[in-house]
């Protein structure tokens, strides 16, 4: 069964912000557009490289009212020795949760559960707790910060304007399409 449209289940977590730990909840989420980037583990290798990526579009995020969750089964403290320890995680501003319990991950249907880790998986939840759109990679492919904005771009411009779609490549800016039945077999 696919989790896109269905709501975020509920969840509690602590989290390193900013030098700190706080608790994240499904609360947290609601009333803005979230994305949850799950990924392995902490100390590996194609895991610091996307969350560098994110961390260098995160004012981007920002000013499109997203906040970024990265989420990983290792624990809140872990992330903090991780980003004390590394140049390119060092850079993250975003909440980094732990998941040791691993029901965030099982909750989105991202966890390998004979390993006890989570997928990369990429999440866009609407500001009603809705996910919009899913991203699953295996562990050897890394995603783009880039073209995750763009995807959020669209689903926020969907969300905005009922009776619109935005096709394949599309940019913020460009042209949208109304589906209708002229429309059929002219595309």
């Amino acid at each position: 069964m696919s989790v896109i449209n269905t709501q975020i289940k509920p969840f509690k977590a602590s989290a390193f912000k900013n030098g700190k730990f706080v608790d994240v909840s499904d609360a947290d989420v609601k009333g803005k557009w979230a994305v949850f980037f799950f990924y392995p583990a902490d100390f590996t290798f194609v895991c610091p490289t996307e969350l560098g990526d994110v961390a260098d579009h995160y004012a981007e995020f920002q000013k499109l009212g997203v906040e970024i969750y990265s989420v990983s089964t290792d624990t809140h403290f872990t992330h903090k020795a991780w980003h004390d320890s590394s140049e390119t995680i060092g850079k993250i501003k975003y909440p980094m949760i732990g998941d040791p319990t691993l029901a965030i991950s099982r909750n989105f249907e991202v966890l390998r559960e004979d390993q006890g880790l989570a997928n990369r998986g990429t999440y866009i939840v609407d500001p009603q707790g809705v996910i919009q759109a899913v991203e699953i990679t295996a562990e050897g492919i890394g995603r783009d910060a880039k073209d995750l904005l763009r995807k959020v771009k669209a689903a926020q411009y969907v969300a905005a304007h009922p009776g619109e779609v935005c096709p394949a490549k599309w940019e913020e800016g460009a042209a949208t399409l109304k589906p209708s039945l002229d429309l059929v077999g002219k595309i």
